[in-house]
Formats: C-alpha cells, sequence, structure tokens
C-alpha cells in the first residue's frame, strides 16, 4: 500500500514511499478515520497490485485515472503494468468491473505527485475537472477505500467508499508545514469530520456546489492521520492533464 506521511517537501523521486500489499478486510463501513460512508462518488477508483488494495484514483476520461505517482513505486523501483488492476463502477471495491493499465500507458507529472494511466473505455461519468486554484477557507470532501483505524492500517481497509470533510488552509498557515512550499502545487486541509490515511492516496479531493455538482480540485498525497492533510492541485497541472487526455 502508499501510506501517505507527513513529509518534507523534496523532489518527487526522492520523496516516493515504499508501496506494500494490504489484505482486504471487512472493515467497519462507517470509514476514513472518523469519516463517514459514502453514498455517490462514480468516478472514484481502486488501484489494486498482486489484487491487494493500495491506493484510490479518479476516472477523468474514458480511458484516463488519475491517481498519486508514488502509488507506483515499491522500494522505490516502478510496479510492473501486469501487477495492476483497477475496479470501477461501484461505491463497493467487492463489486464493479476490473480493468487493467494499457501497457506502457503511464505519464507521471514532473511537478505534483500525479500519474496519469490509460485503460481500455471504461463506461462510467468522469469527474469535472478545476480550472481555478482552490481558495483558503473551502469546504472539501476527499473520497477513498482506505484505512478506517490508527495504528496497522493493513487490518482496516474499507470495502466500500468512504469520505472525509475537510477545509482548505492557506499554503503560510504553520499547520502547513511538510504539506505546501511556496510556489509549489500542492494545497493542505484542516481536518472538519473524518481524516484520509493509507490506502487514500491518489484519491479525489471534491468541491461541492450548492447544486450538487462535485469538481476535482485535487489528488490526495498524505497526512498526519490526525489533522492536517495534502493533495496537488489539479488546476496547477490542467495543462498537462489534457494534453495528455487528448492525445
Amino acid at each position: 500500500m502508499a501510506r501517505p506521511v507527513r513529509r518534507v517537501r523534496v523532489p518527487l523521486l526522492t520523496a516516493l514511499l515504499v508501496v506494500t500489499g494490504l489484505l482486504m478486510s471487512s472493515a467497519p463501513a462507517s470509514a476514513v478515520i472518523g469519516g463517514a460512508r459514502s453514498h455517490y462518488g462514480p468516478w472514484a477508483v481502486r488501484m489494486l497490485v498482486d489484487g491487494r488494495p493500495t491506493c484510490t484514483g479518479t476516472a477523468v476520461a474514458r480511458r484516463w485515472i488519475i491517481t498519486a505517482s508514488h502509488c507506483f513505486f515499491e522500494q522505490a523501483e516502478p510496479v510492473a503494468d501486469k501487477r495492476i488492476t483497477f475496479r470501477v463502477g461501484s461505491l463497493d471495491v467487492r463489486e464493479g468491473v476490473t480493468v487493467r493499465p494499457v501497457p506502457g500507458g503511464r505519464v507521471g507529472s514532473a511537478d505534483a505527485d500525479m500519474m496519469l494511466v490509460e485503460v481500455p473505455a471504461m463506461n462510467v461519468p468522469t469527474a469535472r475537472l478545476a480550472i481555478a486554484a482552490v481558495r483558503p477557507g473551502r469546504m472539501v470532501r476527499q473520497y477513498g477505500w482506505g484505512a478506517t483505524c490508527t495504528g496497522d492500517e493493513n487490518s482496516c481497509q474499507s470495502p466500500v467508499l468512504k469520505q472525509a470533510d475537510l477545509r482548505v488552509l492557506r499554503p503560510d498557515d504553520p499547520r502547513c508545514e511538510g504539506f505546501t512550499a511556496p510556489g509549489g502545487s500542492d494545497f493542505c486541509m484542516v481536518k472538519v469530520s473524518g481524516i484520509p490515511a493509507g490506502g487514500d492516496s491518489g484519491g479525489p479531493v471534491m468541491s461541492i456546489s450548492p447544486q450538487g455538482t462535485q469538481t476535482l480540485l485535487g489528488v490526495f498525497d498524505g497526512s498526519d492521520r490526525e489533522r492536517i492533510a495534502g493533495a496537488g492541485d489539479v488546476s496547477r497541472q490542467l495543462s498537462w492533464i489534457r494534453s495528455v487526455i487528448r492525445r
């Protein structure tokens, strides 16, 4: 599993986390750590390595999933495409459809902990992409199938999609140390209800309009397991995302 951790900003290749396997569990569906079970998230994708749940992602086009780059490394070595599968089309990871990466179809960002992965065409709704930077003070919602407990996160991965509500902080807020850097491509958030953890890496951070429309603001990449979480800003990577998914 790619366990997101509190970190200082260093070059991406030296910041890649160890990806270890997770066992599927019958964890409580009240999920995240202190969060809630999700009843919506058609674009949410569960990533597995060797059949074991590892990370979360988002369908951003019929043939493209975005998730965290660090999910594709073990001991700083790339995970082979043939070991990776994605479950799409269901909030319950035990259901839905399995798709596999197109060989050689990974494209990583040079500026953020983000990876785009090409797959065969998916019959699922895709996420709307943010075109403007997230504003401090905004309430956002993070989705994932990750840990529902502290400690041994391998033992409490959720089989159903879950969510945490958070509030975006100013990048110069002292609580953001290690999650944001001047001129960087990340934003940080403080817990309102629930905090994402291991297995949520790469998952969507969404804004929700008064009409209920959800927009992908960020790709979750780390938390302190208590109050603070970080995510890559989709709007700052929009040109890269569009250039890849349109090719």
